[in-house]
């Protein structure tokens, strides 16, 4: 089970906390969040995964559908807190190359 907390900042980005597992049966959810926040012009998108016990190849096409919608708005979707395991599904798929994993949500939010 996984449950999804979302905050729009005072910068107007959108961070999206992560809690369980990032399964075939969260990733549509995920992906319905991100899409939200860039129709209502609340990106770039900051996904807080320091929650999260498990991802799947799902929870990793979510990632990546995600950073595609964003992208295609002119914005960025960020991650930050990837737990251990989060981390190794990305290395072992080459997607650490794309995504930049940050420590936790306000250097997301920081980055340039």
């Amino acid at each position: 089970m996984i449950t999804f907390d979302t905050r729009l900042t005072d910068g107007a980005a959108t961070v999206i906390e992560a809690n369980g597992r990032l399964d075939m049966v969260a990733a549509p959810q995920l992906k319905v969040l991100i899409q939200g926040a860039v129709t209502e012009g609340e990106i770039p998108v900051v996904i807080d995964l320091s929650g999260i016990t498990f991802m799947d190849s799902t929870g990793l096409a979510a990632l990546i559908s995600g950073l595609r919608i964003t992208r295609q708005a002119g914005s960025d979707l960020r991650i930050a807190g990837a737990t251990a395991q989060v981390l190794s599904v990305l290395q072992m798929t080459g997607i650490d190359r794309i995504f930049q994993a940050y420590a936790n949500i306000d250097e997301a939010l920081h980055a340039a």
